[in-house]
């Protein structure tokens, strides 16, 4: 189906339909094809018309804020997804220490709104890159906390525009991952932290940003932790004892400060980044026989 047939399927859409879209620039990398059809819905009974009038043979690729994403050089067919505005990212506390935030909401700044109301326990979220979204998708953590500690309930909708709503016990949360099913788009999140002290969680999270900012590359093109932690190991030194230290692939490289991060070193494409990626999987096998598993999302057609 061509871009202007899905939009004539749309007539009522109160958001924004772009198209040939290039998403580098929505991913941390900033690598990456064009989408065939770029829709950010106004809110979510806007993303429930949208998914409700897409007919089901129609790709339907969702991204948030780009920090665990690779976006492969062939770009995304159908239509990508990005949830923005103020409805996706608005966040409200609570007098019961619950914090309401959108989807589109930075995990920081959850973090944030949290202290600010003297809400204790989701501290940790100032360590985790992205937004709620994709922290729901992936059980996200950081310095000792998961999102599946203070989850109380997350909502959304799936591909046929129907509303759905999901506790912690429904989330289906192990490390790194959820059994939240793959079709529903998460709008919105319920937290529940506990009485805290304002300036003792502010201590807290400088102490979180302090450590990030010595020991990963947050200032060069990156994402996320790369690869899972296997059980019992930390990812990051199995691929230092592989030798994968600064190791470089095209454009790309294995980030000197912490080795489970992946650098664009500013001319790097997206297959020079997952062909990276791969080799280091390939060398860490064959020096420890474990297979690591990708952290990243990659998505879209390699093929230009």
């Amino acid at each position: 189906m061509k871009s202007a047939d899905i939009a004539s399927l749309l007539p009522d859409f109160r958001g924004r339909v772009s198209f040939d879209v290039p998403l580098g620039a929505y991913t941390w990398f900033r690598v990456g094809g064009a989408a065939d059809v770029l829709a950010s819905p106004a809110d979510e009974a806007d993303l429930a018309y949208l998914l409700s009038r897409l007919p089901a043979e129609i790709p339907v690729t969702v991204i948030g804020v780009g920090s665990n994403l690779i976006v492969r050089d062939g770009g995304v067919r159908g239509v990508v997804i990005r949830l923005g505005g103020r409805p996706f990212g608005a966040i409200e506390t609570t007098a019961d220490h619950r914090v309401i935030a959108g989807a589109a909401a930075l995990d920081s700044n959850v973090a944030k709104a949290a202290a600010e109301a003297g809400i204790d326990g989701l501290a940790f979220l100032r360590g985790v890159p992205g937004a709620v979204g994709g922290a729901l998708r992936m059980n996200a953590g950081a310095h000792g906390g998961e999102i599946k500690d203070i989850l109380i309930e997350a909502s959304g909708v799936d591909r046929a525009g129907r509303p759905r709503r999901f506790d912690k016990a429904a989330m289906g949360f192990s490390y790194r991952h959820s059994e939240a099913p793959h079709d529903v788009i998460f709008a919105r999140a319920v937290f529940q932290g506990r009485h805290g002290e304002r300036d003792a969680i502010h201590t807290q999270m400088e102490r979180i940003t302090a450590a990030r900012e010595a020991s990963q590359p947050i200032r060069e093109k990156t994402g996320g932790s790369t690869f899972k932690n296997p059980p019992d190991g930390k990812a990051w030194a199995l691929i230092d004892a592989a030798g994968c230290r600064g190791l470089v692939v095209g454009d790309a490289e294995v980030s000197n400060l912490h080795c489970n991060f992946l650098i664009n070193r500013g001319r790097a494409t997206a297959a020079d980044i997952e062909a990276l990626g791969d080799e280091v999987r390939r060398r860490v096998k064959e020096t420890s026989g474990v297979e690591l598993q990708w952290e990243i999302k990659r998505v879209g057609s390699s093929e230009k």
